[in-house]
């Protein structure tokens, strides 16, 4: 029966599959063939592999040589729709299941294409006939929506497809409902071969321990909302544009609607081209937005998570991560928006605003996917937590605020390695805010002629004073939004206020002589 697939498949399918997809419907056919009837089978492979044209496929040569029907399940409506455009494409004449079907004429389909959640409520109804599905394909498998369908399917052959076999839920894991994993073809392979596009990432160290972990193991909304709507992640957000995404299609991930917005106001008030979109808006709305990303070449997107799954739009050249997350397939997930191949694009642009690959390494890197299909746990601990990550990092001035302080040697102050001192000495951690006050106040006197040229210099050193007022929190294990926002206001007063009262006497010690009246 084999033999006879595959010699059927060049034939048939008006599609050309490559090499690698190929392969893949050969060993999931061998599943079919050797494993027993209701067996689970997991298959993973990077977004814009093509895994909707591989299941496509399989269904195709399944229905041509099995007495038994095929039911697809996705978990958004996108999917619900594309799925079966690409099932109809390759010749499959199938009917989706959503609130609105008329499931009278269902014995005369063999396949069927269902939201998770309609299915479900169907199902319980006992208005769909599922007796005879010998295979049932879960799209984006890592969602856990779909197990609590497994039990309708007790004599069904299930294969799961993902990008990223890594439950979204660390209690539920994706070897406890599939039997076996098989690894696709490998970001790296699929980038050498010219089936994507590489990723050239640029990467700013990014103080978020005032972010909150919530129940769900990823950020809060609402602390990232904190975070990202401030004035100075807003100014950060619009830089990082406009040295590497200037005047390029943008795509922007958000964590929360609050922020997308303040993003959306930021750009437009910057007099660039930028639309918001977020699951609240109509259909007719979305798709109005979505054409206008399309056909606008420096396009820029705000979103929230709505656009990771579901679609595809080869235009883009920059993503922006304007949010942290922990999830390694949401990391996955939104790189992936911009890796789709495109006439003469070899690569796009990655910009991250919330140290993901510092916590889960480069998208691309050669990821064991069998190790974390078996072990999930051994991987998800081994994640660097955020205060490990900016243990390491040295926050220095900014090359064009560097520009103005040219006549400093030293313009960094280690405030750890300053809070260390003074716990040995026995000294208040308050001294560590008033040595850095005096080496600001310094390089500030430094470089001016007159108190006003140093005040006007001190404005310069905000995103500098965050950083270290972040790492100091850390230092004292206290982090609150509030406290934070509070001893940021209080350090440039007191700068102001040293200034004022000491420039005379500090740049004579410099310059060995008064400053000119």
């Amino acid at each position: 029966m084999q033999e006879t697939v595959f010699e059927l498949q060049d034939k048939k399918t008006d599609k050309e599959l490559y090499d690698y997809q190929q392969g893949a419907i050969q060993k999931i056919f061998e599943k079919f063939d050797n494993e027993r009837e209701d067996y689970h089978l997991l298959y993973q492979l990077p977004t814009g592999g093509g895994k909707t044209v591989i299941f496509s496929e399989i269904v195709r040569q399944y229905l041509k040589n099995h007495n038994k029907k095929v039911l697809v399940m996705t978990h958004r409506v996108e999917l619900c729709n594309q799925t079966s455009e690409m099932l109809t494409s390759f010749g499959v004449v199938n009917k989706v299941v959503n609130s609105k079907a008329n499931l009278e004429d269902q014995d005369q389909y063999s396949c069927f294409v269902a939201m998770v959640e309609t299915l479900n409520n169907r199902l319980n109804d006992d208005k769909l006939d599922i007796s005879d599905v010998g295979l049932v394909i879960v799209d984006e498998a890592h969602y856990n929506s779909f197990t609590k369908l497994f039990k309708f399917f007790e004599k069904s052959f299930i294969l799961g497809v993902t990008a990223t076999p890594l439950s979204s839920n660390k209690d539920l894991p994706m070897n406890d409902n599939y039997d076996e994993l098989i690894p696709g073809e490998s970001i790296e392979n699929l980038i050498e071969n010219e089936f994507l596009a590489k990723a050239e990432v640029f990467q700013y160290d990014m103080g978020l321990t005032s972010l909150e972990v919530g129940s769900n193991g990823d950020y809060t909304v609402k602390s990232s909302t904190d975070l990202y709507t401030s004035p100075a992640m807003l100014n950060k957000l619009l830089e990082a544009y406009r040295k590497h995404a200037e005047n390029k299609k943008t795509l922007i991930f958000n964590n929360g609607i609050e922020t997308s917005i303040q993003v959306y106001y930021t750009f437009k008030n910057a007099g660039l081209p930028v639309m918001h979109l977020d699951n609240s808006a109509t259909k007719k709305q979305r798709r109005q937005i979505l054409n206008w990303f399309k056909e606008t070449p420096n396009a820029i997107l705000t979103s929230v998570s709505i656009l990771t799954t579901g679609f595809d739009e080869p235009t883009i050249d920059t993503i922006i991560l304007n949010r942290a997350t922990k999830s390694l397939t949401l990391y996955y997930q939104m790189i992936g928006r911009g890796s789709r191949i495109l006439n003469n694009k070899s690569k796009f642009t990655v910009v991250d605003l919330g140290n993901n690959l510092y916590r889960f390494g480069p998208w691309g890197a050669d990821l064991d996917w069998q190790s974390i299909f078996r072990s999930p746990n051994f991987y998800i601990d081994r994640i660097k937590d955020d205060e490990s990550i900016e243990s390491s990092f040295r926050h220095d001035l900014s090359e064009e605020v560097k520009a103005s302080f040219s006549k400093s040697k030293e313009t960094y102050f280690d405030v750890k390695e300053a809070y260390e001192e003074a716990t040995l000495a026995g000294e208040s951690s308050k001294t560590v805010l008033e040595k850095s006050i005096v080496h600001h106040a310094h390089i500030c006197i430094e470089n001016s002629e007159d108190v006003y040229d140093a005040i006007a210099l001190g404005k310069l050193l905000k995103e500098d004073i965050d950083n270290r007022i972040q790492m100091y929190a850390k230092c004292i294990s206290k982090s609150t939004h509030n406290f934070l926002s509070w001893l940021k206001l209080d350090y440039q007063k007191k700068l102001n206020s040293y200034l004022r009262e000491n420039f005379d006497t500090i740049f004579e010690e410099i310059h060995g002589h008064p400053p000119e009246e």
